[in-house]
């Protein structure tokens, strides 16, 4: 996965958890932003952004999940392998990719629950309390992040049942 396909460029899978990541990263930034400048404004006028924990909320958890993905590509997950070392290289290969699968597995399901869940806020129309922000868009952008996860996470378990841990 994070190794560069033919050519020397990154497949597609991977380009897409990057770009994820960098939306990821953005969004984070700017829910930083955002609460520091109303933590100023709240200590200098004491008058914070109207809104600024619905947003922050919404942001932080959107870039959370729109990371999940490039981790997954990059393997940088807690890994635990204490007890697992000493096991031959193929069979350590085989465990991780069974781990992957059942990840990838869990990341497709969860992406399929939140398609529901999405069409249930959009359904009922769940705002946030303040702003009065719909809620649907970020469980739906839920849904992709969940999916690409998944994506990523089979795409290493086929690589691993092949033997290929290179990355």
């Amino acid at each position: 996965m994070s190794e560069a396909s033919a050519g020397g460029r990154p497949g597609p899978i991977l380009r897409a958890c990057r770009a994820a990541a960098l939306i990821g990263g953005a969004l984070l930034i700017a829910t930083s932003l955002l609460t520091t400048v109303s933590v100023l404004k709240r200590w200098a006028v004491n008058d914070p952004i109207r809104g600024d924990f619905e947003l922050v909320s919404l942001g932080s958890g959107v870039a959370v999940l729109a990371l999940l993905a490039y981790g997954t590509a990059q393997r940088t997950n807690i890994m635990v392998d204490t007890f697992t070392t000493w096991l031959p290289r193929r069979v350590q290969l085989a465990m991780d990719g069974f781990w992957n699968l059942v990840w990838g597995v869990v990341a497709i399901v969860l992406a399929e629950r939140m398609v529901l869940g999405a069409q249930e806020t959009l359904t009922s129309h769940t705002q946030t309390m303040v702003l009065g922000l719909p809620t649907w868009w970020a469980v739906g952008i839920g849904v992709l992040a969940f999916a690409l996860t998944g994506l990523a996470a089979l795409a290493w378990a086929f690589r691993l049942f092949g033997g290929r841990a290179d990355g």
